[in-house]
């Protein structure tokens, strides 16, 4: 038994007949014929039934049938896998990414990844803006996705490009006036009790410095009665109503046991959160390079 046997039995089991199967790989029917015989007499009993107008296979043909595809499949996966193997995309890739992102589409874009290279071992990491910094910066990440990092935007050593613009949304208990409406002014936050989502658990990040001057814009100092880089506990928070917050529209589209909790878009074209990839410039991690290449064209898209 071979695979080219395997292949042509496949075929007139498909297309039950000889004639349409010795077209399709290109040779006469005599020779699908043989071939076929040659499979039956080597396993010792009869795999298609040839009285039959068109031929059907017998009940032992079926079963090879099923065994057959399996096999051809899990052969062509491993010449797909040599293949790789020998173009080094193989090893072993640490990403750390921002808490809350992993309700966004980045499963989606390792999943993509892992079915293309499947040699790479892809370890995933959940923390805050400033543990992933560190973190890549001591080499305990490859990749670090994230909102924004004071430090490392300004560290030359450091390559980088946006990945997303996530929409914010706000974040209203079911009663309060502004949960009816179809989008939210921060000019209409004036006075509101704010939790405030941070992707640092320390102060005055980029980021934070962006939104303050939203607020500014609008002509007001935030009521911040609560600070924090837990999504969750915040909108535990909101829940209680003890007040609002912004998030990202990543944390809330995919929630399903946001009870009591109304996510309203926030309105206005600054109203965004940057997701940004950064990695180390001098890494040769074949991985890493690949992986850099296909986030940067979904980016693109």
């Amino acid at each position: 038994m071979n695979i080219n046997q395997l292949n042509y039995f496949i075929s007139v089991a498909e297309s039950r007949s000889f004639s349409m199967a010795a077209e399709k790989h290109y040779i006469n029917q005599a020779a699908v014929t043989q071939q076929i015989k040659a499979l039956e007499d080597a396993l010792g009993c009869q795999l298609v039934n040839r009285k039959t107008r068109p031929v059907s296979l017998t009940q032992a043909g079926e079963v090879l049938l099923i065994e057959a595809r399996a096999l051809l499949e899990r052969l062509q996966t491993a010449v797909d896998r040599t293949r790789e193997a020998s173009t080094g995309i193989v090893g072993n890739l640490h990403i750390g990414y921002l808490r809350g992102y992993e309700r966004s589409s980045l499963s989606d874009y390792l999943r993509a990844y892992h079915q293309k290279y499947p040699n790479v071992m892809v370890s995933c990491y959940r923390n805050s803006t400033d543990r992933l910094e560190a973190g890549l910066i001591g080499g305990k990440y490859d990749m670090i996705i994230t909102w924004d990092s004071t430090n490392l935007y300004k560290n030359e050593e450091i390559a980088s490009f946006e990945l997303e613009k996530a929409r914010l949304v706000c974040a209203l208990y079911s009663r309060h006036p502004l949960a009816r409406g179809s989008s939210v002014d921060r000019i209409s936050l004036k006075g509101e009790r704010l939790l405030y989502l941070s992707p640092s658990e320390t102060k005055g990040t980029i980021g934070d410095g962006f939104y303050m001057d939203l607020y500014r814009k609008s002509g007001y100092v935030p009521n911040i009665i609560f600070h924090s880089s837990d999504a969750e506990s915040i909108l535990m928070m909101v829940a209680a109503e003890e007040g609002i917050s912004i998030l990202p529209d990543y944390m809330t589209s995919k929630l399903d046991n946001a009870e009591g909790i109304v996510f309203i878009p926030m309105n206005g074209c600054d109203e965004y959160e940057k997701i940004s990839v950064l990695w180390k410039k001098e890494s040769n991690n074949a991985a890493l390079i690949q992986m850099i290449k296909e986030l940067h064209n979904k980016a693109s898209v």
